[in-house]
C-alpha cells in the first residue's frame, strides 16, 4: 500500500472508531469515555488534513516552487499537534465540570465492549502506519501513527479507571483518568509541533546517514581529490547534501565532471531519497562561509 493509501484507511477507521466511542459515552456517560472520543474527532481531522499534505509532498517542482513541495508534510504534522491540545483543553474542561457534579456510571459492559473494539482497530491500523512511515520516511504518516498510539493509550487507561469505578464506586476516579488523559495526549501534541517546526527550519541528516556520507567520500579521496563544506538537510521524505569538491586545476572540465558525476551516483545509492549537490573548485581555491562579510 502507498501512503496515500494508508491515510484513507486512516480517515475510514477513525469514523468507525468516532461511533463506537460517542456510542460507549452516550450509554455510559462517562467523561472518561467522553474525553476519549473527542480525541477520535482529532483523529479524524488529522488523517484528512494528513492526506492532503502528502498529496500537496508528492506534487512535482514548478515554476514558484522549483526545489518541490516536500515541506508540506510538516504542516500536517503541525496541525495534528495543534488539534491535539486543543482537544487536550476540551477534556479537562469537561473532567473540571464532572468533579462538581458526579453522575454514577451506567451500561459499562456495553461501552467498554464498544471502547475495546474501537481501541484494537486504532493500535492494528497504528502499527501499520508506523512501519510504513519509517520505511518512506514520512512525518505525516509517523505523525498520526503516533497520534492513534497515543490514543490507544489513551483508551486503556480509561478502561482501566472505568473498571477501578464500577468494582471501588469511586466516582472521582472518571475525571480523574479524563485529565491524566488530557495530560498525556498534551505531551504528544507537543512534541508533534516541535518535531514539525524543527524540520521546517532545515534540519540536519541523523548521525548514521551522515556517517554514511562521509564513509562514501572517503572512497574517492586521494591526493588529487578532497571535499569540504558538506552540509545536510531534510524536506519531508527527501534528503539533500551540498558539498565542495576540489581537484587539480590542470584536470580539463570533461574530466572533473566525469568524476563529480561518479561521486553523485556513489552518494545517491549509498543513501536511499538522496539529492547531491557537487561544486567543483580548483585544489588552490578556498570558498568561505559564515564570515561577518557574508551576512551584510
Amino acid at each position: 500500500m502507498q501512503i496515500g493509501s494508508y491515510l484513507k484507511l486512516s480517515v475510514a477507521v477513525a469514523l468507525a472508531t468516532i461511533v463506537l466511542k460517542f456510542g460507549a459515552w452516550w450509554f455510559t456517560g462517562s467523561v472518561g469515555l467522553l474525553s476519549d472520543a473527542l480525541e477520535s474527532l482529532v483523529n479524524l481531522a488529522g488523517a484528512v488534513f494528513a492526506l492532503m499534505m502528502v498529496t500537496v509532498a508528492a506534487l512535482p517542482p514548478d515554476e514558484d516552487h522549483p526545489y518541490g513541495h516536500h515541506k508540506a508534510e510538516y504542516f500536517s504534522s503541525g496541525f495534528e499537534g495543534v488539534l491535539i491540545l486543543v482537544a487536550a483543553l476540551a477534556i479537562i474542561w469537561a473532567a473540571v465540570q464532572r468533579f462538581f457534579a458526579p453522575q454514577p456510571l451506567q451500561a459499562l459492559g456495553l461501552g467498554l465492549g464498544l471502547s475495546i473494539v474501537s481501541s484494537a482497530m486504532n493500535g492494528a491500523l497504528a502499527w501499520a502506519m508506523l512501519r510504513k512511515a519509517r520505511e518512506h520516511r514520512s512525518m505525516a504518516l509517523e505523525g498520526d501513527a503516533r497520534h492513534l498510539f497515543t490514543d490507544v493509550w489513551t483508551s486503556v487507561g480509561v478502561v482501566g479507571a472505568l473498571v477501578a469505578v464500577h468494582f471501588t464506586g469511586w466516582l472521582w476516579l472518571d475525571p480523574t483518568i479524563a485529565i491524566a488523559v488530557a495530560g498525556n495526549i498534551a505531551r504528544e501534541g507537543v512534541m508533534l509541533v516541535w518535531r514539525s517546526a524543527d524540520g521546517l527550519m532545515d534540519r540536519a541528516l541523523e548521525p548514521d546517514v551522515r556517517t554514511q556520507i562521509d564513509r562514501t567520500l572517503q572512497e574517492f579521496r586521494h591526493q588529487a581529490i578532497r571535499f569540504d563544506h558538506v552540509v545536510t538537510r531534510r524536506a519531508g521524505a527527501r534528503r539533500f547534501v551540498d558539498l565542495h569538491m576540489h581537484m587539480p586545476s590542470g584536470w580539463t572540465l570533461g574530466r572533473a565532471a566525469a568524476v563529480r558525476t561518479s561521486v553523485e551516483q556513489a552518494l545517491m545509492s549509498a543513501v536511499p531519497g538522496l539529492r547531491a549537490t557537487i561544486q567543483l573548485l580548483p585544489m588552490d581555491v578556498e570558498a568561505h562561509f559564515g564570515d561577518t562579510e557574508d551576512l551584510k
